[in-house]
């Protein structure tokens, strides 16, 4: 329960506590705003205002504020057991369960194994050492190197922060990791070929890592990591034949393919996971977020027979996983993620998603239409992003100021966005109904108005 007024909570707002993704003075003199409840997809801030939640929590409250089940599932389990270890030794019910029942679920992908972390950027860690220490299992102990794309966002963690391809979360933090190199993101708003054709690009970025594999040395390189569709890079969708040309260069190269799902898995493309939706199965794939709804820290790395064969057949040191978390198989984890499954099924979320995602891209493209201020609209099921740029032609990034104005004009209209760069990302909750999907494009258009656009 909360001890004070809500007087001292604003006074106190960002004083003590340094937030992630912000500057810490700006949010000394900009305060954040203060959520205090949620309930279906509204959330209700300090002042008593609420909001349809346009961004899912963090992309992940798929099932909206009110899954009781969930909820049900967390407090019977912090009542039977409220955590143990998974180190060597020991396991616990829920945690044997969830990894048969993912088994099962991520059966269309090919993965037939769990590790289990605390969340996307453990996942991310964790594919990347598990990939490694696969090509040491058969011997090529040279395989060390990650490639990924430009604009790709793979966590926070010094091997996910490398293998990121947005200077953002790179700058200030290097150097880091060596052995990652980069490709062009097919985007196709803006790209080194000034290419506008989405199949053609895909098609020169593909051209582009089959370059990068050659110049790196086919046997240096561990894996190539991407998103099936990007995320906080800007929402791109890839064209359907780029993540299929990657599956092929990679299996002709010996390379190992990661997914990061740690947005898309679990409907909120259109399909259950992003790599079905372009009929790829990685090698590792990871995954977070939705799994527990938000509702609790969890993760996992879902891991394909052949990765998992190198490693059940391995008999010396090089098979040993020298690598996890406190918070690895938490059992409360579990039972969360165990009650979410079938609920997703129950909502249809993947379905729910495309269908009211295909509203939300049109619906932002009808303001692309109606204001300047917006160069270019992209989605995938309920992934949205709108760019604003202050000049057309010369695809200019508008300026902090005036994406601000939008974004505090759609809050009072009772929509609360996400702003990055220049982008306005939506990423709302996969149970939102077709009217949400009208409140979300009218706070907008009022934001896009107010700006000026």
């Amino acid at each position: 329960m909360i001890a004070h007024d809500s007087n001292f909570l604003k006074e106190n707002n960002a004083r003590h506590m340094w937030h992630p993704m912000a500057h810490p003075a700006e949010m000394i003199a900009h305060p954040p705003k203060v959520v205090m409840a949620a309930e279906g997809v509204t959330l209700t801030d300090v002042d008593g205002h609420r909001t349809i939640d346009a961004v899912g929590g963090l992309w992940n409250v798929n099932l909206g504020y009110s899954c009781d089940p969930v909820k049900a599932a967390i407090t019977a389990q912090l009542d039977a057991l409220p955590y143990y270890s998974a180190f060597r030794g020991t396991s616990t019910g829920p945690a044997i369960e969830l990894s048969y029942r993912l088994a099962d679920w991520f059966a269309p992908d090919g993965m037939v194994r769990s590790f289990f972390t605390s969340g996307g950027s453990d996942s991310v860690e964790t594919a990347l050492r598990l990939a490694r220490q696969y090509h040491k299992i058969r011997g090529d102990r040279d395989r060390t190197k990650f490639l990924s794309l430009k604009k790709g966002y793979h966590g926070t963690h010094m091997g996910g922060a490398s293998v990121n391809g947005n200077a953002n979360f790179r700058r200030n933090y290097e150097p880091l990791l060596p052995g990652c190199f980069h490709i062009p993101a097919p985007y196709t708003y803006r790209n080194p070929f000034n290419e506008t054709d989405p199949e053609r690009l895909a098609g020169l970025c593909a051209q582009a890592l089959e370059d990068e594999i050659a110049f790196q040395g086919p046997d240096t390189v561990a894996a190539f990591i991407m998103e099936p569709v990007l995320g906080a890079g800007g929402v791109i969708p890839p064209h359907e034949s780029f993540m299929p040309k990657v599956r092929e260069i990679c299996d002709r190269h010996g390379i190992l393919l990661i997914a990061d799902e740690v947005i898309t898995a679990f409907g909120r493309t259109g399909g259950w996971t992003g790599s079905r939706l372009w009929g790829v199965k990685p090698d590792l794939m990871c995954i977070a977020k939705a799994i527990t709804n938000g509702y609790f820290p969890f993760g996992a790395v879902m891991i394909s027979e052949t990765v998992a064969d190198a490693f059940e057949s391995n008999h010396d040191a090089f098979g040993n996983i020298g690598h996890g978390y406190t918070y690895s198989a938490h059992p409360v984890g579990c039972a969360a993620a165990l009650a979410c499954l079938p609920e997703m099924d129950k909502a249809d979320l993947a379905g729910n998603a495309a269908l009211r995602g295909a509203e939300l891209l049109a619906a932002a493209q009808a303001l692309k239409d109606r204001h300047a201020l917006v160069g270019d609209v992209r989605g995938k099921g309920l992934m949205v992003a709108l760019e604003l740029v202050s000049d057309r032609e010369a695809k200019t990034p508008v300026d902090k100021a005036t994406i601000g104005t939008v974004f505090e004009t759609a809050y009072g209209a009772g929509v609360m966005i996400r702003v990055s760069g220049p982008n306005i990302i939506l990423s709302p909750p996969l149970v939102i109904t077709a009217e949400d999907v009208g409140t979300i494009a009218a706070g907008l258009d009022a934001g896009l108005t107010a700006a000026g656009g």
